[in-house]
Parts: C-alpha cells; structure tokens; sequence
C-alpha cells in the first residue's frame, strides 16, 4: 500500500470519529485548517449532538459555509446512527428540496477516484434504502423516514423527528421587516416542526441573524426563560479588533463595498449580526426613575395627574391608556392599560384605574367610537362614587405615523417610565421598544398613545374638541 493511501486512510478513520476532519476530508480547499472559525464551528456542533443539550442556536455571515456545514453535520450524524430522523426545514420548498438532495446525493455517491474520498469511504454500509429516496423524503437502509426537508409551506405530516434543523428562515431584508412573516414563522416552527420532534429531541437554528423577533431572537428567549439547556454561538465579519473573520471568504474592502452598496443597516444585520430593527428603532433609548418627584418633606411636586387614551380602531388593534404625572413639563408614566379585550372589559377597567391613580383629568381620543368609550367611562367612574376626573373626549385630526415621528426625540427626553416597566407591562414596554422608524409595525397604539401625552403637554397639535 502506498504513502498516499495509508494517509487516506488514517483521515478517513479521522473523520469517522471528528466532524472536523469529515469536513476536511470532503472539502479540503473550502475546510482549511486556517480557517478556525470553521474548525471552532464543526467541534461546537459536534459537541452539541453528543452533549444533553437541547438547543443550538448559530448566527453566521452568508457565504462563511453555514448552510453547507449543516448539510455535512446531516451526513455525518447519520453516518454515527443509522436511526436518527432528521428533519429540515427552510425558507422555500426549492431551498429544503435542494438541502436534502445534497444529502441524499452525497450518501449515494460512488466513488471514483481512489485517493478522493466519499461517504461511503467513512461510513461503510450506510446506504440510502433502495425504492425510498425521494429528494426530500429518503431512508437507509435498516432505518425508515430518516430524513424530511419541509418549510413554512411544506408539509410535515406523519415524520416525527430526533434532530430539527432550521437553516436561513429569512431570505430579505423585505421579510425582515414584515411583522406578519415573522409571526407566520414563530407559529410553524411551534405549531408543525415542534410537534413533530420527539422526546429528547435536539433542535438546531443556523440563520443570518436579522430581527430580534426572527426565529433565532424568539428561540433564543423563549428557550432561555424557560429554563432549557441553549447554546448561542454568533458569528461578525468585522472583529472587533478591525479584521475580518475569513478575509479569503469576505475581505475588509469587500465589505465596505457591500456596506456602501446595501445600507449600514442591512450591512450590520447580514454581517455583524445586529438585528435590522434595533438598528431602525424609533426610540433608542428610554428615561425610567426609581422615585417620582417630591419635596423635601416628601409630598409630591406634580402640578397635575392625567391621562390619555386611545381607543381600538378595530378588533385587532389595542386599546392604549396612560396615566401619568406632569411636573416640570416632564411626564411620569404611572400606570398603563394596554389591552385587546372589548370594551365591555377595558371600560370599567379604565374607570377604575382613573380612581385608583386620583387622576384629575382624562383625555380620549374619540375617533372610531372613542366618543362612546368615554361616556360609558364617566358612567362607571359615577358607579365608583368618583366625580374627581374630568373627561375630555376629542377628534384626532393629525396624521399619526407623522405624529409619532416628529414627537419620538421628547418623548426619549422627557417621558419617565418605572425601571420595572418591561415587567409591569410587558405588551406595552415590546411595543413601544420595537416600534420601527421605516417598516411594517404590527401595532401603532402605545407608541400613538404616549405621543399624545407629548403633544399634550407642549400643547403642539391641533385638536377638535367634542
């Protein structure tokens, strides 16, 4: 036997027992042993699938081999256990279509050039079965359903599934900023791919990272608060240090070129992975106090204790109320409903907090039935044997997204909320941190409400008073 082949034959051994070395052995001018984001990147995933672990969450710049790392990890897993059943799932059935077919291709290829290996050369007899091997629905043989490619409009009926992967979910900065897509996306992954993994399943997400409510940020979270075992691990083009992650993949002046070419957001989301929505929040920044206002002898120095509220516009809109102290020209946010419950619920709920926070006066906008609302509020607060807060209903004349923006800068300086306000009112606090300055927003209700409460106290619109 020849140099060479006792070489090939060592690595080959190699790479049945380190996903690294499979890597290199298969593509040795693309996994090169100077490229040790891609080493660091074969070992954690690796580590993950021998590990109790449950969720792998990996954000990477295109074109650094995530997506063709996965489909190698699909080939070596199943080259370790014939039994795994994997399941697949990305942005388009022509993309999980593509993914399992390079798979199932690379499993079947025969070899033909004896110093190059393949598959078969590092797992021997791990074969696709013979009459199922569809390009997205394949077995070995002696297992059975080992492998699906679906998506959010594919089909993942009767597989159950050991390993989940979801690879690129996002495919443009387009869907980034759709609030509906990102929803439709969190409802597949919980509703169709989590019923089909198994107990004590793993779940991989590898995704350019593109929106802190992508699949990857709500995964991210969601696994976190409840108590799983997550790993992250997160990948920048441009280190910290000014050099680049893989300057043969993506150089510095490359990078700039796109930077120029695609926007610094864009740019930051695909490569750096900051999420496209913090770098286009409206508001960047929130003032909260811990102690509200006082004098020495410790009585409270607001001139006046307010509120304002917008009304639903439809059912699936919130209705948005506010109270607040005003001392200085400054606003205190004291407490916040924030609410789709119907009026028959938010009316006296409303009511009540009006007389709970001694509010002396109440500001409701009365555009889509908000005139209505503020009668039935007067009733309830009459019923609570409170005549303290006078009732203000108007029409809201001013364009609101104009509204919003031109007030987005006081509201940033001069709003107080509580530290704890992300706690006490969690809906209101994603809503108004979320809020995009360009983009498609779900809801506009608490950023419209708390910008009345600007215009309110610098008297800055023009209202038409019921």
């Amino acid at each position: 036997m020849s140099t060479a082949a006792v070489k090939l034959g060592a690595k080959i051994e190699l790479a049945r027992r380190d996903f690294w070395r499979y890597c290199n052995l298969k593509a040795p001018n693309f996994y090169k042993k100077d490229r040790q984001f891609l080493i660091d990147f074969c070992h954690d995933l690796q580590d993950f699938y021998q590990s109790d672990d449950e969720v792998l969450i990996v954000n990477m710049p295109p074109r650094h081999g995530k997506s063709r790392t996965a489909q190698c990890f699909v080939e070596w897993i199943l080259g370790q256990n014939q039994t795994e059943k994997i399941m697949t799932g990305s942005y388009n059935e022509t993309l999980s279509t593509s993914f399992a077919k390079g798979v199932r291709n690379s499993i079947a290829e025969e070899k033909a050039d004896e110093m190059r290996a393949v598959f078969s050369d590092v797992f021997p007899g791990v074969k696709i079965k013979q009459g199922d091997g569809a390009m997205n629905l394949w077995s070995l043989e002696g297992g059975y359903n080992n492998y699906l490619a679906t998506s959010p409009t594919g089909t993942a009926t009767g597989f159950g599934a050991s390993i989940l992967i979801i690879d690129d979910l996002i495919k443009s900065a387009l869907e980034a900023n759709n609030a509906d897509t990102l929803e439709k996306h969190w409802e597949w992954f919980t509703n169709t791919m989590l019923s089909r993994l198994e107990e004590g399943g793993k779940i991989i997400i590898i995704m350019t990272r593109w929106h802190s409510l992508d699949l990857a940020g709500r995964a991210l979270d969601f696994y976190t608060e409840a108590g799983a075992k997550v790993r992250h691990i997160s990948y920048k083009a441009l280190q910290d240090d000014g050099t680049m992650l893989c300057p043969q993949i993506l150089s510095l002046r490359s990078y700039k070129s796109k930077i120029r070419a695609m926007g610094d957001d864009i740019a930051s989301a695909n490569y750096q992975q900051e999420p496209i929505d913090i770098k286009g929040r409206l508001y960047s920044s929130f003032k909260t106090y811990d102690k509200l206002p006082t004098d020495a002898s410790g009585h409270s120095l607001f001139t006046a204790i307010k509120n304002y509220t917008d009304t639903a516009d439809t059912g699936d809109d919130y209705l948005c109320s506010i109270s607040y102290g005003v001392y200085n020209k400054e606003a205190y946010v004291l407490d916040v409903l924030y609410t789709k419950a119907p009026m028959e619920v938010t009316e006296p709920k409303t009511a009540q907090m009006l007389k709970t926070g001694n509010v002396g006066w109440a500001d409701i906008e009365s555009n889509n039935g908000g005139r209505g609302f503020a009668r039935s509020v007067t009733r309830h607060l009459a019923a609570l044997g409170s005549n303290r807060c006078h009732i203000e209903s108007f029409y809201q004349s001013e364009n609101k997204e104009a509204r919003i923006l031109s007030n987005a800068t006081w509201v940033m300086d001069h709003i107080y909320f509580p530290a704890n306000w992300k706690d006490r009112w969690p809906e209101y606090y994603e809503a108004m941190s979320r809020y995009q300055r360009e983009g498609k927003n779900a809801h506009d209700d608490a950023p419209d409400a708390t910008t009345g409460i600007a215009e309110r106290i610098n008297n800055g619109s023009h209202y038409s008073f019921d």
